[in-house]
């Protein structure tokens, strides 16, 4: 059982963590659920019940870390924690697309009007040159 305050305590058992307030259990999560974690963590500072720094302190984790995610609950709530993750759209330039591309440079058009052309950003285009792609 680690302390994280006079009156707060984690105990990690059998891949589960346990957040106890004197000799009773309040949360409990699974030892890799780091979305629970930050949400239980989160909760108490803005409660009042424990401070950012021992929080930091008790499970090692730097204090800027602490203290965005408690940022995070008061803005957003407990939903600000499972949102999933925004994906990479798909791939603009495809060879079928850098084909055109090409040919449309090669006839003396710019970045921008081939952007125009084709339906892609003109920096798409531009990026592509300076990276050797076209």
């Amino acid at each position: 059982m680690t302390p994280i305050n006079p009156q707060i305590a984690v105990l990690c058992e059998s891949g589960k963590v346990a957040y106890l307030h004197g000799h009773l259990p309040v949360f409990q999560h699974d030892q890799q659920d780091l979305a629970s974690f930050r949400l239980f963590t989160s909760q108490m500072i803005a409660n009042g019940n424990v401070r950012h720094g021992e929080i930091a302190r008790a499970f090692a984790v730097p204090l800027s870390t602490v203290k965005r995610y408690a940022k995070l609950y008061r803005e957003k709530g407990a939903a600000g924690f499972f949102v999933p993750r925004r994906r990479r759209s798909a791939v603009v330039l495809t060879d079928e697309v850098k084909a055109q591309a090409q040919a449309l440079l090669g006839e003396g058009k710019s970045a921008a009007e081939v952007g125009q052309e084709l339906a892609i950003l003109p920096d798409t285009v531009r990026k592509a040159i300076q990276a050797g792609h076209l």
